[in-house]
This record gives C-alpha cells, sequence and structure tokens, in this order.
C-alpha cells in the first residue's frame, strides 16, 4: 500500500511539471517544487538500486549540491522557501502558506535517506491537495488552504510525532549509529549517507580527527563519557539501571562518536542517535536537538521557526499532546532505561544576526500561550516517563574550521582546556564559597562602558557546617571547568545585567540589557536593529522564549581564566559558545534554575556538605502546581572579565568581602588563577 501510493503520488507530479492547469501567478512555484520532488524520486531510486552507496566521491558531493542549493545565502534570494519572495511572487498571504509548504517538503530529503517511504507518501499527498485547490478557476480562499495544512498536522501527529519518540528512546532506530560503527571512516564518502547539507567544515573536522593518533581521539572520548558517568555519581543517582544514552553532536566528529559509542557500551548504555527535527511537527522553532550536518542557511531556519502558526490552536495541542502520552505508554520500559544525552557541541561560525521579516508567520499572542502551554504540559509527561531525578547528561565543544587559519592549533588548546586538572580548581573554587557563604547578598558592577549594578540575594543557611549555597562545579556534566553557582532568592535580587557582546544560541546580541525586579526580568533592550520593537522582539522571541518575563534561575562565578586566555590570543570571544564562555566571568541564567526537575534530590559539594539553595520561589511552586513552576528554558549570559569591575559578598553585618576587582581574583586563595591572566599581558 506505501509503494503503491508513493508511485501514484510521484506519476502525478511529474505530469505537474508539464501542466498549465494552475493559474500563471502560482504555476512557477508548483512546478518548481514538483521538480524537486522529481529530483527526490531520482535519488530515492539510485538508493534502492544501491547506486548511490557505490558511487565515487564526486557524484555524492553533487547530490548534495543539488539538495540544498535553492536555500544556500547566494540562491535564497529567488528561493520560494524564502518568505520575502515567495511574497513577492505569490502574494503574502499565499507566499506563507506555500513557503511553508516548500519547506516542509524540503524535509524529505532525510526521509529519502532513511528510507521512510510513508512519510515520503504523506507529503507528496499534501503537496498534491494544495496544488488541486489551485487547479480551479479561482484561485482558493487561504483559509481552505490552512485547513488542508491544518488536517495534515493533526491527522499525521500520531506518525510524526509518535515515531519521534520511539527514536528518542529506542536503539534499535540506528540509522546513524550504523553509519558511525560500520562505515569505514578514513573514507569520507560516508559524510554523504547521512542526508545532511555538508560543508568545509563537516569535511575538514573529520580529515582532521583521521590525522590524529588514537590517543587523542581516547582522550577526547574519554573526557565526554566519563563527565557523563561522573554526573550521575555527583548527584547520587543510579547509572546501572539505565540502558539509552541520546548522543547529540555535528557530522564530522565519528571517530570521536564511535570510541564514545565504546566507552558508554562498557557503562551498559546503548546509543540512541536521532537526526534534529526537520518538519514543522518535530522540531522546535530555529533550533537543533539531535545530529545534524551543516546549517545551510541560518536565515532559512529562522524564518520558518513560527511555521505552526499556520495551524497551532487548542485542539491542536490536546490532540500532540495526547499522541505523546500515547506514544510513552506505549514506549515506557525504553524511556524508563533513557539515561539523558551527551552533547558535542561546535563552534567557530561566524556569528549570525537574523534579518527580521514581515512576511514570515508570526504567532498570535493566543498562540504563543498555547505554545507554552503545550511545553509545560509536554515536559511534565516527558519527565512522568523519564524522571529528572533519574537522569542526567554531559556537554562539551570543540572549534571547527571555519573558526580560521589557527584551526588545528586552536583544536588542540580546546583539548587542554577540556582536560584542565579538576582538583587544582575544585581546591580553589572552595575558597571562594567559603566566602559566598557567609554573604546575604552579591553585588556585581560593570567596568568602563559596561552598566551592569546588580544585587543578588542569597540562601540563609540553617547550619552552616552542614551547608552551603554554592556548587563547586568541576568537569563531569559541564565541560571544561570551572565554575561555582546557585539558585539566587528572587526577593530583593535588582538592578541592571549589561554585556556588549554575547552568542547566545547561535545568535548574536550588542548591547544586551536586562533589567531585574526582586529576581524577574522587567524590562529588556539590544541594539542590534534600528528599531526599539525589533529588539524587544527579538530578545523576547529568544530570550524569553516568548514568556512575558522569566526569573533569574543561576547566578555564578566562572574561573576558566585560562580559556578567557586563549580566546583572546586566538581573538574568538564572539565564536564561543556559552558553555566555554561562562566559564570565564560570573554568568547569570534566565530561566530555570540547574536543579529544575530534581529538586529534591540532595546534593554534595566535594567537602561534604549538602548545597542547599536548589530552589526559588518559582520552581517551588511545583509542591502545588508543577505547570506554575517551570519555564522550559536556561539561557547563560556572561560579563568577561575585562568588563568586570567588581564582585562583592556582603555579610549580614555588612562587612563586605572582596572576590573579585578589575577583572582580577583577590581574595586571598584565590590568586593562582590570575596567573594565566598575568602571563598573557606580560
Amino acid at each position: 500500500m506505501i509503494e503503491e501510493r508513493y508511485e501514484l503520488a510521484t506519476e502525478r507530479i511529474r505530469s505537474i511539471c508539464e501542466e498549465d492547469t494552475a493559474a500563471d501567478t502560482f504555476r512557477g512555484y508548483f512546478r518548481h517544487v514538483a521538480r524537486f520532488i522529481v529530483m527526490l524520486d531520482e535519488l530515492n531510486s539510485e538508493m534502492e538500486k544501491g547506486v548511490y552507496a557505490q558511487a565515487p566521491l564526486d557524484h555524492l558531493k553533487r547530490w548534495n549540491e543539488r539538495l540544498y542549493a535553492d536555500i544556500l545565502p547566494e540562491h535564497y534570494g529567488t528561493s520560494y522557501a524564502n518568505p520575502d519572495y515567495a511574497a513577492e511572487k505569490l502574494g503574502e498571504e499565499y507566499g506563507q502558506i506555500l513557503s511553508f509548504l516548500y519547506t516542509e517538503i524540503r524535509g524529505a530529503v532525510a526521509y529519502v535517506f532513511e528510507r521512510k517511504k510513508e512519510y515520503l507518501d504523506i507529503l507528496y499527498e499534501l503537496f498534491i491537495e494544495i496544488y488541486n485547490a489551485f487547479e480551479e478557476k479561482e484561485a482558493p480562499e487561504t483559509a481552505a488552504l490552512k485547513d488542508i495544512v491544518y488536517w495534515y498536522a493533526s491527522d499525521y501527529s500520531d506518525v510524526f510525532t509518535a515515531d519521534r519518540i520511539r527514536e528518542q528512546t529506542d536503539p534499535a532506530a540506528s540509522f546513524a549509529a550504523d553509519i558511525i560503527m560500520n562505515s569505514d571512516l578514513t573514507d569520507l564518502r560516508y559524510l554523504y549517507r547521512f542526508g545532511e547539507y555538508i560543508s568545509e567544515n563537516e569535511w575538514k573536522t573529520a580529515e582532521h580527527l583521521n590525522s590524529l593518533d588514537a590517543s587523542v581521539i581516547r582522550k577526547m572520548a574519554d573526557t565526554f563519557t566519563e563527565g557523563y558517568r561522573m554526573g550521575f555519581i555527583n548527584t547520587g543517582k543510579d547509572l546501572s539501571v539505565k540502558s539509552v544514552v541520546n548522543i547529540r553532536y555535528v557530522l564530522g566528529f565519528e571517530r570521536v562518536i564511535r570510541q564514545a559509542a565504546e566507552n558508554f557500551a562498557g557503562m551498559g548504555l546503548k546509543p540512541v542517535i536521532y537526526r534534529s527535527g526537520v518538519s514543522v511537527l518535530t522540531k522546535r522553532q530555529h533550533l537543533k536537538t539531535g545530529y545534524y550536518g551543516a546549517i545551510a542557511n541560518k536565515q532559512y531556519e529562522y524564518d520558518h521557526r513560527n511555521d505552526q502558526g499556520l495551524f497551532l490552536d487548542k485542539k491542536f495541542v490536546e490532540r500532540k499532546l495526547e499522541v505523546i502520552q500515547s506514544a510513552y505508554e506505549q514506549n515506557k520500559e525504553l524511556a524508563a532505561g533513557f539515561a539523558g544525552p551527551a552533547c558535542m557541541d561546535v563552534f567557530g561560525e561566524r556569528p549570525f544576526v537574523p534579518k527580521q521579516k514581515d512576511t514570515a508567520v508570526k504567532l498570535t499572542k493566543k498562540q504563543e500561550e498555547l505554545a507554552l502551554l503545550f511545553d509545560s504540559r509536554s515536559a511534565q509527561i516527558t519527565n512522568t516517563y523519564i524522571k529528572g531525578e533519574e537522569r542526567s547528561f554531559t556537554i562539551v565543544a570543540y572549534p571547527v574550521p571555519e573558526i580560521g587559519s589557527q584551526y588545528k592549533e586552536i583544536f588542540d588548546e580546546i583539548i587542554r582546556i577540556n582536560t584542565l586538572d579538576a582538583s587544582l580548581y575544585a581546591k580553589v573554587q572552595q575558597t571562594l564559597i567559603d566566602a559566598l557563604d557567609r554573604g546575604k547578598y552579591v553585588k556585581i558592577k560593570g567596568k568602563g562602558g559596561n552598566k551592569t549594578d546588580l544585587t543578588v540575594q542569597l540562601h540563609r543557611l540553617a547550619d552552616p557546617q552542614k551547608e552551603t549555597i554554592f556548587e563547586n562545579c568541576v568537569a563531569d556534566v559541564n565541560i571544561p571547568v570551572g565554575e561555582v553557582f546557585t539558585s539566587p532568592v528572587l526577593e530583593g535580587t535588582d538592578g541592571v545585567l549589561h554585556v556588549s557582546r554575547v552568542y547566545l544560541n547561535e545568535l548574536l546580541y550588542k548591547d544586551l540589557k536586562l533589567t531585574f525586579s526582586n529576581g524577574m526580568i522587567a524590562d529588556y533592550t539590544c541594539g542590534n536593529f534600528e528599531r526599539e520593537l525589533e529588539n524587544k522582539e527579538y530578545i523576547h522571541d529568544n530570550i524569553l522564549h516568548r514568556h512575558s518575563t522569566l526569573p533569574l534561575g543561576e547566578f555564578a562565578i566562572g574561573t576558566n581564566t585560562t580559556a578567557y586566555v586563549a580566546a583572546r590570543k586566538y581573538r574568538m570571544e564572539d565564536k564561543l559558545p556559552i558553555l566555554i564562555a561562562e566559564k570565564m566571568g560570573p554568568h547569570f541564567a534566565v530561566g530555570d534554575t540547574c536543579y529544575s526537575w530534581s529538586e529534591d534530590i540532595k546534593v554534595y559539594n566535594p567537602d561534604g556538605k549538602e548545597i542547599v539553595a536548589r530552589d526559588n520561589s518559582v520552581s517551588v511552586r511545583r509542591l502545588n502546581d508543577v505547570s506554575k513552576a517551570y519555564f522550559h528554558c536556561h539561557t547563560d549570559i556572561t560579563i568577561p572579565y575585562d568588563e568586570l569591575g567588581s564582585i562583592t559578598a556582603v555579610t549580614a553585618d555588612g562587612e563586605e568581602i572582596r572576590l573579585l576587582e578589575d577583572g582580577r581574583f583577590v581574595l586571598p586563595g584565590t590568586e593562582v588563577l590570575n596567573e594565566p591572566l598575568e602571563k598573557y599581558n606580560n
């Protein structure tokens, strides 16, 4: 039946390439998309006959270029995937819908490689149904087209969404794992078996890893997997009852990922390696969760981040939640064995500042509320089957060749930074914690052009001999070392957080300024756009994640001055991921605390003291209504040392304990952290 549907759909679509039944305005669009589908059918035929698997490298590269050419920056200006171009050629309302349709169909590239012919049937039939609506003498009402899209999303949630949950928990869904574990990784043709866009970054990364000694690969993998294991040990969680680890990474690192998978196997864990979502039904805005290759065009991804606005309503939310609940119930044994994600990120790409487009789909206020409701309830369902108090994670990052001509040198430096002596940092950080534990609040001030002036209230200790406010974080789940962090008391946490330039979730912010009142964001702005409204929308969408406000969920002091010096030496400050940047100065996370969904698990520092600052006045609402306790986001914002005036802990009797001044550690016992800074300056 699936095969028959496929043959009927592709035959019909071939005829659309030549037909002139649609009006002139729309004919070019439908022919273009039809030809794209015919091209996918050609690829599918090569795969079924085994031609693609045996093809030479040049042939594979040509296919990769053909599949992604239309959305590359140099061609995007005249692509129907571009909402601006679609609106210009098709009209604004038709343009939004048809640009979405083409974007959704572009996800079929992945389905061809994964041999998901049922998915191809669904998408091709959707295209035909919408084309049929344009065969009438009069152009269809946009409401009728949205209705078609709505029922596509609703009817096939039980396919796309349900399969997605199985892929996230079942090692038998092993498309990527099979490539990684069974390919000859010295033959870089394997990169083209994933179906992702392959740029020089992925190719040269794989080449570089192939040039490294096996001992270096083991060192990288061991750092990654040992951090994961220690995350369970340090939080008192039992890894032995788990059976699955989700590995998330960017293509090119397969040699390390293979070694990591072997390490995890020694812990009793099988890998689940799923692709980042390619459908409006499985992805979250423009964010990437899973494995992926090069992002062919970040503006394209950003333009379509809100496409669900074409169909999102309460009925759809309820429908999708029902599917999620049912899928988890059907896979509950697999879900119970899920240990959490192990993430290998990359950095070094040129910072991206998106263009805000009026032609792109936007969510209404009501839809924003529904999206937040969905996030909350879906997280609750997930936590029922994959309990927060039983799972952990780890995350590490490496540079890509785009970072510059010193790529190999930088790569070696990052390996060194990721494997710094944790014991040295643990000792120095304990000195910081001992001083901070005496504080009632902390004052943070910027210097020069940095306008930060913030007071952060601290939890009170009932028994200072057995309790502590800050966690001594070395290099387990959060690689590299080091930081000390806490969940602030919201009430009385007031002031301004300002940073001149910061890169968050692959987006660049200039002169970002957040104002806090009682620990909640009261105002915000940045200098990215000329219009203040666009600045606020940018922050509202991408930092507040459409919440009206967020709490200050974390306050931390980063201690990795070695990483800071490396960033300055190689002039890569604006390209570092927050994972490393947060260790290079004080940082502040807006959103949930670091202990979300596991606040009731007792955790201890190496000195044996219990870390008691795991809650705030928002997260504690979970005791009565969990839907009001979490925001499902956590974004770290760092003030670099050279913009830092001072950090001072103030005790209950008014004594001021200076921790940092003018970007240097001044607390006795922490001066060793200044050595990399002094060596660099001299």
